[in-house]
């Protein structure tokens, strides 16, 4: 008995509270010039300068209210080219300092045991139990804050530096996946979707 209950308790226990059908999700992405993403972004935000063949993507993305709260989890919200399976590392966004953050986190390199489609989400494995991070995800702590604005740059790097594990210029749209993932307060992977590519 105490096996169907803890089997029980782990199926509720990964259960989503809610699908992404629940959100009517919207999303858009286009190429920007710098005076562009300025405007797009507003004067409390700096859009990230770009120059010599960088490439400046300007996202959007909206939601309706949730029927629940996030309760702890977050959404992730990830840009990817698709032909590397790389992220940008520096974006500006437009919402409240506290809702959205930058980075990454370990939970998020099981993401593509469930959307194989997903592979550019976690950090790159350079050992069995190693990882480097490479490039940078959004993180969305309140579901209040739809509509996020976000410009990604796209460096052009010469030579060397294109060592660097991140998604670089050129890229066209047609290259780039942008994933809305929903992860829980115990790091489950509830679902992710498709938003773009």
């Amino acid at each position: 008995m105490a096996v169907v209950a803890v089997a029980g308790w782990r199926w509720w226990h990964q259960r989503p509270p809610y699908g992404p059908e629940a959100l009517h999700l919207r999303s858009s992405l286009e190429f920007v010039s710098y005076e562009q993403a300025q405007a797009a972004l507003g004067s409390a935000y700096q859009a990230p300068v770009a120059s010599g063949g960088d490439q400046l993507v300007l996202g959007r993305v909206s939601w309706q209210t949730p029927p629940a709260s996030l309760n702890g989890g977050y959404f992730a919200l990830f840009l990817v080219d698709k032909r590397t399976d790389l992220k940008p590392s520096v974006f500006a966004v437009a919402a409240p300092q506290e809702s959205v953050s930058l980075g990454s986190a370990g939970v998020e390199n099981r993401i593509v045991d469930h959307y194989p489609w997903l592979r550019g989400a976690g950090d790159i494995r350079v050992g069995e139990h190693e990882w480097q991070s490479v490039g940078s995800r959004l993180a969305i702590g309140d579901s209040g804050a739809s509509p996020v604005t976000f410009v990604a740059l796209f460096p052009h790097l010469e030579g060397h530096r294109r060592e660097f594990p991140i998604a670089t210029a050129p890229v066209t749209l047609p290259d780039l996946l942008l994933a809305l993932v929903y992860l829980g307060p115990d790091d489950q992977v509830f679902w992710a979707q498709r938003l773009q590519g």
